[in-house]
């Protein structure tokens, strides 16, 4: 899968593209990343990306011409053009539905906003597919494009060790409550001991233990979640 990342800060993902397991599926080449300098595409001698709302305002603004020539520079770079995406707060809501649909996707391109966001006639003529990762302000959508990804590959055949731990992740497929209780070693800690069902090597019952666990996790923290 590829992911084609277009921002006015390049260097915000050399660090995050060099660790754990996006590093192992770049390696595998599974996974690849791409960066994207919007600035490049800039068409003045200043490199000049944005400019002071019309109608008055703070902030300023992400002018139309460096935005959309850098997205369809960058699609015609592989035969797949590729779903592009657009990281803003006025987008649709980031959970694992939504996830699993821009997984379906070989390649994507995420548009990291900045400042007041992009000029409309962007989103007019490019039609990106709008997201939002919550309701709160962050400085850029650069962040915002790193958890895209994060979610996106874990639903990539090959990227982890195990498929099935994202099968039973929380708000998954297989189980779109909340993920049950998990435990470890020492048996005991502080006087609180692993449920003893998850030591008897009966499949069954731990099934069921699990399933109970997801269960009256979810009621007690995402009731919300039982409704849908």
């Amino acid at each position: 899968m590829r992911f084609d990342v277009l921002t006015l800060f390049p260097e915000m993902f050399s660090g995050y593209l060099t660790q754990s397991l996006l590093k192992l599926a770049i390696d595998k080449s599974i996974v690849s990343v791409k960066l994207h300098n919007i600035r490049d595409w800039a068409q003045d001698k200043h490199h000049s990306v944005d400019d002071r709302p019309f109608g008055g305002g703070p902030g300023m603004v992400i002018m139309p011409g460096p935005a959309v020539e850098a997205v369809e520079a960058v699609q015609q770079q592989d035969k797949t053009p590729g779903r592009v995406v657009m990281l803003t707060p006025q987008g649709r809501p980031l959970n694992q539905r939504l996830v699993e649909e821009l997984a379906t996707h070989p390649r994507l391109l995420l548009m990291c906003g900045r400042y007041e966001g992009f000029d409309q006639r962007v989103v007019d003529i490019l039609e990106p597919e709008e997201v939002s990762i919550g309701d709160f302000i962050i400085n850029g959508g650069e962040v915002a494009a790193m958890v895209v990804i994060d979610a996106v590959i874990r639903l990539v055949p090959g990227v982890l060790g195990d498929e099935d731990s994202g099968r039973y992740d929380s708000f998954s497929t297989g189980n779109r409550l909340l993920e049950f209780a998990q435990y470890t070693r020492p048996r005991e800690f502080r006087g609180l001991e692993v449920p003893e069902v998850l030591l008897s090597g009966d499949h069954q019952r731990i099934a069921k233990w699990r399933e109970e666990s997801s269960l009256e996790r979810t009621k007690k923290q995402r009731p919300d979640l039982l409704n849908e």
